[in-house]
């Protein structure tokens, strides 16, 4: 039987990933940074290539996304992609970011690159900016002041839900019909910070609010969770593109893909009601 590799099995959208291909019927192989110690687990450290060969055995395809906190996403896939190929994977479906193809010299479109040229059946997904990023990066400001602060201003942005990542991945990896694209992926309404912030109020029965800050204080925050500062540099960038307008753009591929229509922000606070109550 098919055996599907998912790197960043444990995390927002691999979890889910790894519950639907199982749905499916799919053998899954969960890849852990730590020594394996589940059935279906296996070690592959992305960051030191620790396990990289052996984890590819016996996996006819891959799901690949480089891990948070590293700016040279081209150093962790690019080897990702050559162990698979050498192992004989036949289909690989790599998660970069919405924007990744606009510079050809960027780390991740290096890494796109890379797999578009390896001579495998594969499928590149570019998500834009995360609907799960309000109940975990930005949620300690939203339970302490019942802010959202962020460099941002009135800027929209299409975010998309990560179960709808999930599942138009879980599509990809189980059919050939789309092989050889990639895909751009948002939600299907392009909101300002104020209109979420006015969601969750609505859903939590919190006041919650957005608040602009300088991109030097977002900086200083970060890093003073203890995010590497190259990283840390990294995110206040793409946050710029952000606020110039890059992340409002709205596209038709989830429903292209899964037959669907992408969750909608309400639909997601919805669901993530606890959160917001802390």
């Amino acid at each position: 039987m098919a055996k599907t590799l998912v790197v960043g099995a444990n995390g927002t959208v691999g979890s889910t990933l790894v519950a639907l291909l199982a749905a499916k019927g799919e053998t899954v192989l969960r890849a852990t940074s730590k020594q394996a110690q589940k059935a279906g687990e296996v070690h592959l450290n992305v960051a030191t290539g620790a396990g990289r060969a052996a984890a590819f055995a016996g996996v006819s395809r891959a799901f690949l996304l480089s891990p948070p906190g590293f700016t040279n996403q081209d150093e962790l896939m690019i080897p990702l992609v050559d162990a698979a190929k050498a192992a004989g994977v036949a289909k690989i479906v790599l998660m970069t970011a919405m924007g990744a193809n606009a510079d050809e010299n960027s780390p991740m479109r290096k890494a796109e690159r890379h797999l578009e040229k390896s001579g495998l059946a594969y499928n590149i997904v570019r998500p834009n900016w995360f609907m799960q990023n309000f109940n975990s990066y930005w949620i300690a400001s939203i339970l302490a002041e019942g802010k959202i602060r962020l460099p941002v201003g009135t800027a929209k942005g299409s975010f998309i839900d990560a179960r709808d990542i999930a599942a138009v991945a879980a599509e990809l990896l189980t059919t050939n019909r789309f092989d050889g694209q990639a895909f751009d992926l948002t939600g299907s309404e392009a909101l300002d910070h104020d209109q979420a912030a006015a969601i969750l109020a609505r859903e939590s029965g919190k006041k919650i609010v957005f608040e602009e800050i300088t991109p030097e204080a977002m900086l200083k925050g970060l890093i003073g969770t203890g995010l590497p500062q190259a990283y840390s540099e990294f995110l206040i960038v793409i946050l710029g593109y952000f606020k110039a307008g890059y992340a409002a753009r709205i596209e038709s591929s989830v429903e292209t893909i899964t037959g669907k229509k992408p969750i909608a922000f309400a639909a997601y606070a919805k669901d993530h009601r606890a959160a917001w109550l802390g």
